[in-house]
């Protein structure tokens, strides 16, 4: 019963995400392109709410789901691998035109095709995994 309001919040988030245009390959390209503002009000609207987020669990000493405290570690310095991982994100969501999120989205509206680059996502975070400890960080 407890993971039920993941699910419903995962539900909602898709749905807020479709309603939004957040998941349509146009509304990217357009991002892209930079012939529109509506996926960066998005995007800075998500980057808004998550610094709220993280000054109200950090201020209020918030406990997870186990009860333990929550402790958020500041990042390690270095730009660099930053710089290359934007970079590598970013040229992947320009050439299918989806992140991460709406990928899952589109397959639940019944966007089978978008299964293959699912696949290529995991195939890319798996080569991460195995090739992370000989990569620069």
């Amino acid at each position: 019963m407890n993971l039920l309001k993941y699910i419903f919040t995962g539900f909602f988030f898709g749905i807020v995400l479709t309603k939004c245009e957040a998941v349509s390959w146009y509304r990217i390209y357009e991002m892209f392109q930079f012939q529109s503002f509506h996926m960066y009000g998005i995007i800075g609207v998500a980057v808004v709410t998550g610094v709220i987020g993280i000054q109200v669990i950090k201020r209020k000493k918030m406990k997870d789901i186990d009860g333990l405290p929550i402790e958020i570690l500041d990042k390690e310095k270095g730009s660099i691998r930053y710089w290359i991982g934007g970079l590598i994100f970013g040229l992947g969501w320009a050439l299918v035109g989806a992140c991460p999120g709406p990928i899952f989205i589109l397959i639940g509206a019944g966007f089978m095709s978008v299964g293959l680059i699912l696949i290529g996502a995991l195939i890319g975070t798996f080569l991460y995994g195995v090739l992370k400890d000989k990569l620069p960080h």
